[in-house]
């Protein structure tokens, strides 16, 4: 036990927190991104998912252990959406301010771990502040009209063999089908985003 806390205490993880008190509420726009590089390459911008119908969002890390717990069931979220042919899209965003997390570590790490999905590097941080994303993995699902519909965690339990709500499906399904979800809000799990500190 001394020795979880301990790497908590190391990692600024939390346990179970609130869901975020900042960025859009639900219902309002998502805040739009430009310019962020990928692990394939290219830079990317939320217009250029303008095909897909849902967008799902996971502010995420290489380096939070509850991240990388995580990180099949991302590749099993995408991969469930595309053999259905759904138009949904996953889009992970590292923010993590550490050099573990810059953009060269990000590719060793989706290549290692087959990634199905978007991975991109949010350098400046702009992106995880305007959602108001404070911790590792925090969701976001977005509307066909980019309205944010869900915001928190994945799921109800941090082991996947005991979840029995997956909030951020049933939100998905939902948008498909042009209504909100029952839940709409969840706390998010996990580590705290390193904020690079502002100098003034």
């Amino acid at each position: 036990m001394k020795a979880f806390l301990l790497i908590a205490l190391s990692c600024g993880m939390v346990v179970c927190a609130a869901a975020t008190e900042h960025g859009p509420e639900i219902g309002e726009p998502a805040p739009e991104w430009t310019g962020l590089a990928g692990v394939d390459g290219r830079q990317h911008s939320i217009k250029d998912l303008a095909e897909f119908q849902v967008i799902v969002i996971c502010f995420t890390c290489n380096t939070c252990p509850y991240s990388i717990d995580y990180e099949s069931r991302l590749n099993a979220l995408q991969k469930k959406y595309h053999d259905a042919s759904a138009s949904v899209k996953l889009v992970a965003i590292n923010s993590n301010g550490i050099a573990a997390d810059n953009l060269e570590n990000m590719k060793k790490r989706a290549q290692e771990q087959s990634f199905r999905f978007d991975y991109l590097r949010d350098e400046t941080q702009e992106v995880a502040r305007n959602f108001g994303a404070i911790y590792t993995p925090e969701f976001y699902v977005l509307n066909q009209d980019r309205r944010v519909i869900y915001k928190g965690a994945m799921d109800d339990n941090t082991d996947a063999t005991k979840v029995s709500e997956r909030y951020v499906e049933a939100a998905v399904d939902a948008a498909l089908a042009g209504r909100l979800p029952t839940v709409t809000k969840a706390g998010a799990r996990g580590c705290a985003i390193r904020f690079r500190r502002s100098r003034s």
